[in-house]
């Protein structure tokens, strides 16, 4: 039996039996299994009825354990599950009501699949009855977007056909207004007093100008399809088949309209009533897209109807007095002129915005008339372009004060070209139109730059001219004991190279203004360069030239003192002072040769500089023009190279001259035969080695100075050989001993010491092998075979210098060398 249904949920309640023995059924429902089911839950429903004794005794349990008295073995006989047997009644039970209870569940179950796939059957065949009503519903759809489609490009076309037909009603209408005007118009030439109140009345000028641009344009065209010529038609009185006359009245209309409006125009200009200028000028518009109104603004603005702005300007560039002018007071007065135009042109554009539709435009016009007629004017005053013929003097500042003007007046007006763009210039070339102010100038740049620079160098040439001759005349230069002294004048000046150098940077500065393109750059630099070269081969050749002309002086002087060997003795002092002179003109010579050498190299390196740092990279960027200087300024120094490699030889002639004078006067034939009469032999050089090398030794200083690199080299070698050369010419003159030629040894050490200060091994080596030669007149004539033996390469010379031996004869060295000689 069981207990009503809600008893029992998810806890199972039992009724404990009354006695041990029966017990009473267990009480199970489905609905026990359902929602938050606990195993745990249902099975300590089942049980906890049927266990409190044993909830108990494990209590008492837990107390018995802490007292040891108590007697374990006194439980043994009772049992230890004593409800078990009504636990497995129960468990029997259970299982009996569990199972079925899933027997219960499992038909439901059955029943319900059944009646699942009966539903889903049924809801298969519904849901493809809605696909095909959805499809045709689709279709349906697709038709009537087709349908509105159609209904609405039908009335799209039919606005479009109202809307021309409006546009068609409203064009039809104007054209019978405008067909009214123009009978007006075409009644009779010249007649415009019966026209319509439009035409007259001041407050509807918009419209009356509108109508009537319109009507020409329409009676203009039509003339022009009929080819009829307007001004015969004009003259014909009596044409009334054509808009002839309407053409004529309507051009005689616009005109005087035209003309009341610039008239109205001009009133407001002055009264400063922009809104009214503003609605003259959209009027305006309408003629001609308003160029007439723009033309006439710009051309009644004072700037160019004021005369005393024109005069200011002037004053204010040239200065009161025109002739004074320097191109820094130029400068100045360009940059005030400019910023004032500047100003007067921004002051300009705010009004020409308030006031016109296309304020570009009047801009454009304006800038350009600004360009064109205020700055033109002042530059037509400023540049005035003197002949290449007869050029202007120096007093008046020469080509190179036209030049200068004219780089302040392009830099400064290029400046006022930028600010203008800034203000505003509309489409105008700015740049462009400025370029063309200076074009008549920019043509023929080159040729001026080039002829201003020849005319520097020409000017300052007769300068140091006009100054040599000064000196000359109040006796700076003059003669002193017979020697030319050059004056610092005629001397090169590695200052007035300078001065060439600097002239040509500032031709260069305005080659890079003027010129714009590489190519073009490149040529002018190229032409104005060419001109420095030839300028600083000139003046080096030339004072090249002057300086070898003290040298060739000095050995005119040698020349003339050169007496025969029968003199008196009162004639051979005088030719000795005489000598003596030569000698100190040629060591002056020598040295102011030096000195120009020196400063022509300076001056070429200053060139070679300059190049480098500013001329190389202005030629680099155009192929072969760079190559094409640097062979040009080869060339143009190979004419100061050839004066310079005379000269040197002359030095050289100078100075061997003097040397071979040295040497015969000073030598003594007992320097190198001395008495052997047991005194200590003199170990010291002779006097003429001393005068030799002493005076070496103050000449070349100047020589070690000015020259550098390989020119140095060559010029001591060449002198050192032919000091090698001069003194085995003299030696041979003499006879030796051996204590002369232990004396000549000492020379040859003396010399030998001087030359190595050359740096020329080869001049070393013929030294050392003169002290090795000196030998044959030391050693016994028995040892002389084997003096050769070591240095084979003096026998030739040995064999001349063997003759001047005092013994050579007595010693019969002759025949006794003869084997060795052959």
């Amino acid at each position: 039996m069981r207990e009503p249904r809600d008893a029992t949920k998810t806890d199972v309640k039992t009724t404990k039996p009354a006695t041990s023995t029966t017990s009473f059924p267990l009480i199970l429902d489905v609905d026990d299994f359902k929602g938050d089911f606990s195993f745990d839950a249902l099975f300590g429903n089942l049980v906890n009825d049927l266990l409190p004794s044993f909830k108990l005794e494990d209590l008492e349990a837990e107390g018995a354990d802490s007292q040891p008295n108590v007697n374990k073995f006194s439980q043994a006989t009772n049992p230890l599950f004593p409800e078990v047997e009504k636990l497995l009644s129960l468990f029997k039970d259970s299982s009996k009501e569990l199972i079925e209870l899933r027997k219960q569940i499992d038909g439901r179950l059955h029943n319900l699949k059944k009646d699942v796939s009966v539903q889903d059957t049924k809801h298969r065949k519904t849901l493809a009855e809605l696909e095909k009503g959805v499809d045709g519903l689709f279709e349906s759809f697709a038709r009537l977007d087709s349908r509105i489609s159609s209904v609405g490009q039908t009335a799209a076309k039919i606005g479009d056909h109202l809307q021309s037909a409006d546009a068609q009603r409203e064009t039809a209408s104007q054209t019978i207004e405008l067909i009214k005007y123009l009978m007006e118009f075409n009644s009779s030439p010249g007649d415009l007093m019966e026209l319509s109140p439009l035409f007259s009345d001041d407050s509807r000028v918009a419209e009356a100008a509108s109508i009537a641009q319109k009507l020409r344009s329409f009676a203009e065209e039509d003339i022009g399809r009929h080819g009829i010529n307007v001004p015969s038609a004009v003259g014909n009185a009596n044409a009334s088949r054509g808009l002839e006359v309407a053409v004529a009245n309507l051009q005689d209309y616009c005109n005087e309209l035209e003309n009341r409006l610039l008239s109205r125009f001009d009133a407001a200009s002055q009264k400063r009533e922009l809104t009214t200028m503003a609605e003259c000028a959209k009027i305006l518009s309408q003629f001609n897209r308003g160029t007439s109104a723009m033309q006439h603004y710009v051309a009644t603005r004072p700037m160019f109807i004021d005369v005393e702005v024109m005069n200011a300007d002037t004053r204010l560039v040239l200065g009161d007095q025109a002739a004074q002018t320097s191109p820094n007071n130029v400068a100045r007065g360009l940059s005030s002129l400019y910023k004032e135009i500047t100003d007067t042109v921004r002051k300009e554009a705010a009004t020409i915005t308030a006031v016109f539709p296309s304020p570009s435009e009047v801009m454009s016009i304006l800038v350009q008339r600004v360009l064109e007629q205020r700055v033109t004017a002042i530059l037509d005053k400023l540049l005035v372009k003197p002949s290449l013929v007869n050029l202007p003097s120096m007093e008046e500042g020469g080509l190179l004060f036209y030049l200068r003007m004219l780089a302040v007046a392009y830099e400064k007006t290029q400046e006022l070209a930028r600010d203008l763009r800034t203000v505003g210039c509309g489409d105008l070339d700015v740049e462009g139109l400025t370029e063309s102010l200076f074009s008549n100038h920019k043509d023929e740049y080159p040729e001026y730059e080039q002829a201003a620079l020849r005319q520097l160098y020409k000017v300052k040439m007769e300068e140091l001219r006009a100054e040599s001759q000064i000196s000359d005349s109040s006796g700076t230069v003059g003669r002193t004991k017979g020697a030319t002294v050059a004056s610092s004048q005629q001397q090169i000046s590695v200052t007035v190279v300078t001065e060439f150098v600097r002239w040509n940077e500032e031709a260069i500065t305005r080659c890079n203004l003027f010129s714009s393109q590489a190519a073009t750059l490149a040529t002018h630099v190229k032409a104005v360069f060419t001109c420095l070269l030839d300028q600083v081969s000139q003046y080096i050749a030339d004072g090249l030239e002057r300086a070898r002309d003290g040298l060739t002086e000095a050995a005119n002087l040698r020349e003339r003192f050169v007496l025969g060997t029968s003199v008196s003795r009162r004639v051979a002092a005088a030719a000795a002072s005489a000598a003596e002179a030569a000698a100190a003109a040629g060591e002056s010579s020598f040295r102011s040769f030096m000195v120009a050498v020196q400063r022509s190299g300076s001056s070429v390196a200053i060139i070679q500089q300059y190049f480098a740092n500013s001329i190389s990279r202005l030629l680099l960027p155009v192929d072969g023009a760079h190559a094409a200087a640097c062979e040009e300024m080869a060339t143009a120094m190979s004419s100061a190279e050839a004066a310079a490699y005379k000269g040197l030889q002359q030095c050289i002639e100078t100075v061997m001259a003097e040397v071979e004078r040295l040497l015969s006067a000073e030598q003594k034939a007992t320097d190198y035969k001395t008495n052997d009469d047991g005194m200590v032999p003199d170990h010291r050089p002779t006097t003429a080695c001393t005068r030799v090398v002493a005076y070496l030794s103050r000449v070349l200083e100047s020589a070690f100075t000015a020259l550098e690199g390989l020119n140095k080299q060559a010029f001591l070698s060449e002198l050192g050989n032919r000091l090698h050369k001069v003194l085995l010419t003299h030696w041979q003159k003499y006879t030796f001993n051996p204590s002369g030629g232990l004396r000549l040894k000492r020379d040859i050490t003396e010399y030998g010491e001087f030359v190595r200060s050359f740096n020329a091994p080869s001049v070393d080596e013929k030294f050392e092998l003169l002290g090795i030669m000196a030998n044959v007149f030391i050693v016994a004539p028995e040892s002389l075979a084997t003096l050769f033996e070591g240095t084979p390469s003096i026998r030739k010379d040995a064999q001349r210098f063997i003759q001047l031996r005092d013994d050579y004869k007595s010693a019969k060295l002759a025949s006794k060398l003869s084997s060795l000689w052959s």
